[in-house]
């Protein structure tokens, strides 16, 4: 499983971070990315909830 912020189109909202604090946060521009373990997660239940949040569909879940 991949996760894919697109820094392009995010806008700092911080939805995924509160969502999933232990697979996103932000980066010093207040932008979202995932925490390098979220990269390979075994299925969180809180990662698809953390993309369905953010709303501006920044978040992409790759599933294998």
């Amino acid at each position: 499983m991949r996760v894919e912020v697109d820094r392009d189109r995010c806008i700092g909202a911080g939805q995924c971070a509160l969502t999933a604090p232990t697979l996103f946060t932000q980066d010093d521009d207040g932008l979202s990315e995932p925490l390098p373990r979220a990269s390979h997660p075994p299925r969180h239940p809180l990662l698809h909830e953390a993309a369905r949040a953010c709303p501006v569909t920044a978040i992409t879940v790759h599933e294998p």
